[in-house]
């Protein structure tokens, strides 16, 4: 059995819309391992950006428990709260507003290098160049304001920025849907290389199963707040179980992989198996 590095259990919270209330998340639990990518596929208002929400501690569940790393994520506060933050980081879908718009790379960068002091100041010229060449980037590029770039190049700009500060888990909300396909497949691998090097853990929400399929080991099926299925992606995938997995796959006749794109995945499986 795997090390879990996040350990989430019976997470609910509820609001109110239109005079209803609605179970956003009603009692998910799952668990995510070191080096691990766990795809979380759904319909619209199946609960997937909530639960990013949820673990992001941008909303407050009204039950459940998340321990990572080994500990209470929920109860921290203060200082041990900012100092966990830095370990779990997320790379949003809005890559126009992700960004201070003023902010130059350079800037956006050492940003967190700062707030985390994960890195001395006078060696953050030197990290920030690293982290550019890192994710196919020039170190000129520090020098340019982060609006004039393309989205491409944004996205490899919040990549970097979310290694920065050497987390272990990052958070993916439709990171690479606002792509074209040629871009957002070297995006992918990208991510997938960078997981390989410093072996980190990706929470991967996209209603893309293309994209969950190319780099996620495991799948979790998600319909009216609660995960209905989860399993190894290709076996999800190829024989969805649930109404909600099988919904999913014929709402995508033929799902456009590109070979090379799952053998980079499955060639890493192995070690996620038990």
């Amino acid at each position: 059995m795997h090390m879990t590095l996040l350990s989430v259990e019976n997470l609910r919270r509820r609001y109110i819309s239109g005079g209803r209330n609605v179970a956003a998340l009603d009692g998910v639990s799952f668990s995510l391992a070191p080096g691990e990518t766990l795809g979380i596929a759904g319909a619209s208002g199946s609960g997937k950006s909530t639960l990013a929400r949820v673990l992001l501690r941008l909303a407050v569940p009204d039950a459940g428990k998340i321990i990572f790393e080994g500990e209470d994520w929920l109860s921290l506060k203060g200082s041990a709260l900012r100092k966990k933050r830095q370990r779990i980081q997320m790379v949003f879908q809005d890559i126009h507003g992700a960004f201070h718009p003023t902010a130059t790379v350079g800037e956006t960068l050492g940003d967190p290098m700062r707030i985390h002091e994960t890195v001395p100041k006078a060696s953050r010229p030197a990290e920030i160049s690293r982290l550019l060449d890192r994710v196919g980037l020039s170190a000129s590029d520090a020098d340019r304001p982060v609006n004039e770039l393309s989205g491409g190049q944004r996205q490899r700009v919040a990549i970097a920025r979310a290694i920065s500060t050497r987390p272990s888990l990052i958070l993916l909300d439709e990171a690479v849907s606002a792509l074209d396909v040629q871009v957002r497949n070297r995006i992918l691998e990208l991510l997938v290389e960078l997981q390989r090097e410093q072996g980190m853990s990706y929470l991967f929400i996209s209603h893309d199963l293309a994209v969950l399929r190319a780099v996620s080991h495991r799948l979790a099926i998600m319909d009216a707040g609660r995960i209905v299925e989860t399993g190894r992606t290709i076996d999800v995938i190829d024989a969805p179980q649930s109404a909600a997995g099988r919904a999913l796959v014929s709402a995508v006749p033929r799902l456009a992989i590109d070979k090379r794109q799952v053998d980079i995945v499955h060639k890493s499986e192995s070690k996620h198996d038990d």
